[in-house]
């Protein structure tokens, strides 16, 4: 099972510049802009992981009331699924449910 460390910092998005403010929920893992996340973590929110390459959005997936943002790591090769944040880009989102994977 994964243990969860809740890190909900803010951050300056390492695609798009943009600047991404706390979720005040739970961590935040991703830019709500672009959708671009950091390879960082192991467990949620550790930050422990070496690789520090960009997840790049792939895809969505439906997960429980809500959906999971699919991303394939641009270093590494490696998959990773975040869960959506409740600000996240709609248009971005609808745009990547869409893209052949």
């Amino acid at each position: 099972m994964k243990s969860f460390v809740k890190n909900d910092n803010g951050f300056i998005c390492e695609n798009c510049k943009y600047e991404v403010k706390p979720l005040n929920y739970t961590s935040r893992d991703h830019c709500p802009n672009c959708l671009y996340s950091l390879h960082i973590d192991i467990n949620p929110g550790d930050r422990k992981n070496n690789c520090h390459g960009l997840l790049k959005p792939i895809g969505i997936e439906k997960y429980k009331h809500t959906y999971k943002i699919i991303y394939k790591c641009i270093k590494c090769g490696q998959i990773h699924k975040n869960i959506m944040a409740s600000d996240d880009n709609m248009d971005e989102i609808i745009r990547i449910s869409n893209v052949e994977k």
